[in-house]
């Protein structure tokens, strides 16, 4: 199971380091060259590095991958860029998924799939069927977001999911 740690705005701790295999960066309120100082000195410390919305940080740093919103680029065309940097791409409908998935997508979150304070904007949670449903279209991994916890992270796997990412459940 993937574990993805999602930081907010306060950075990722060696105890969260210790307990996930990706780490998002997200934090959008750094300037380009504290982002990619961030990135660098998480380097080689453990997880996967995946920089949110900013592949060209993500080639600067090093980092394995860029994680997109949905509505952004399609993975394919950006590829054509960044060469073997991984691509992901937020997901809010099954139809998002299989889109994210034709457009070279090499893994996608799917969220909400349960109640989540951060994902009330994106409307009711999506529940285990539509994981389930959304992970069976498509070949690449499906990472459930949006209410996850160490408790029901079970669940979504048992319903098709690689794993699943958190911006709270792995602690700070």
């Amino acid at each position: 199971m993937i574990r993805c740690a999602i930081t907010n705005g306060r950075g990722v701790n060696e105890a969260v380091l210790r307990r996930v295999d990706w780490v998002q960066v997200r934090e959008k309120e750094l300037p380009a060259r504290a982002l990619t100082e961030l990135v660098r000195s998480l380097r080689g410390r453990g997880p996967k590095l995946f920089v949110n919305t900013r592949a060209d940080i993500a080639l600067a740093a090093g980092a394995e991958g860029v994680h997109l919103p949905g509505g952004s680029i399609a993975p394919a065309r950006l590829r054509m860029f960044t060469g073997a940097l991984l691509i992901g791409v937020s997901c809010h409908t099954i139809d998002d998924v299989a889109r994210a998935a034709d457009e070279g997508a090499d893994y996608v979150f799917l969220s909400p799939v349960f109640e989540s304070p951060s994902k009330l904007g994106y409307g009711p949670p999506l529940g285990l069927d539509a994981l389930a449903a959304a992970c069976a279209q498509v070949r690449i991994p499906v990472l459930a977001l949006g209410g996850v916890s160490e408790q029901n992270a079970e669940a979504c796997v048992t319903a098709g999911a690689a794993g699943f990412a958190s911006i709270s459940a792995f602690g700070r």
